[in-house]
């Protein structure tokens, strides 16, 4: 497996054939991805369909398998954002640092098939938060051991990050994400969720990475965590979530998770257009409010009235 990706020689038309897509997961009735990814197709004039797919880890293989020279693209969600790695021809730099990859390129190479993975959670939380006005941060508390969390600690060192605290039911489950703070040269700490010493941490961030989030808020009442920082919550449904409720009665900011999965579906969109993560799109704030309004949210990335 390389870290560079070739460059196709029997690339489809892009702005004319009618390419298929598709978010992939267990369960994954719940997606909003089909409605942003066909919002901007529709934005971007592209005859391209998008529909959401229930594939779990054991069933991945053959539907890689199966898919067929009108495929130009994946989106994972959970469980899916490691086991893929398998399949893969190349992933990018941050889908290694993270061991987790949520955007797969479906190319052609003289009849071959090439399968190119990509991690875009990283951009989506970092300009979840940019956009929300968190354009750096010393000292970030990540909630979560899973492949989110680890995007999280990535994200929190591309903002300047100098140490992250992570919070898990489960310490011993935290070996990877402690592993991806110090592949982005972060220090960290791992602290048990109900430890009383949750209680003496200040950090100026907090991303709670917890689908749902249901549950936890408790452990967070009566610490200084909610006044001294702001909060990403991955958690968009219902919002506010549990946390976000907490953090805005202490009246600091709390950014929903919905903003971050519109910024990294507007970075899958250049991995299948551009094949790039990194070279933006033509007219891309246009496309990016419209992905936002489809879901809610204005342009730093709050919820509309």
């Amino acid at each position: 497996m390389s870290n560079s990706v070739a460059v196709p020689d029997d690339e489809p038309d892009l702005l004319r054939d009618r390419l298929v897509l598709g978010v992939l997961g267990s369960p994954i009735a719940h997606s909003r991805s089909p409605l942003l990814h066909r919002t901007a197709y529709a934005a971007l004039g592209l005859p391209w369909s998008y529909d959401a797919h229930e594939v779990t880890t054991d069933a991945l293989p053959a539907f890689i398998a199966g898919l067929g020279p009108e495929w130009r693209g994946l989106s994972l969600t959970m469980p899916l954002k490691e086991t893929v790695f398998a399949s893969l021809d190349s992933v990018d730099a941050i889908g290694t640092a993270t061991g987790a990859v949520n955007t797969v390129l479906v190319s052609r190479h003289d009849g071959r098939r090439r399968l190119d993975g990509f991690n875009t959670d990283v951009y989506g939380i970092r300009e979840a938060l940019v956009r929300a006005g968190v354009t750096a941060t010393a000292r970030t508390l990540v909630i979560g051991g899973g492949a989110t969390a680890r995007s999280a600690v990535v994200a929190a060192a591309q903002l300047g990050s100098e140490h992250v605290d992570i919070v898990l039911r489960s310490p011993t489950k935290a070996t990877a994400v402690v592993e991806a703070a110090r592949s982005a040269g972060v220090s960290s700490t791992v602290t048990a969720l109900h430890d009383p010493a949750v209680a003496a941490l200040t950090p100026d961030l907090t991303i709670s990475t917890l689908p749902g989030g249901v549950g936890v808020s408790a452990n967070f009442s009566d610490t200084a965590i909610p006044s001294s920082s702001a909060l990403l919550d991955v958690a968009y449904h219902p919002w506010p979530s549990e946390l976000a409720a907490l953090w805005e009665a202490s009246g600091r900011l709390a950014v929903p998770g919905m903003s971050m999965l519109v910024h990294q579906a507007v970075a899958q969109i250049r991995v299948f257009l551009r094949g790039d993560p990194l070279v933006k799109l033509d007219d891309e704030e246009r496309i990016t409010a419209a992905m936002l309004d489809a879901v809610g949210l204005d342009a730093e990335g709050r919820l509309r009235p």
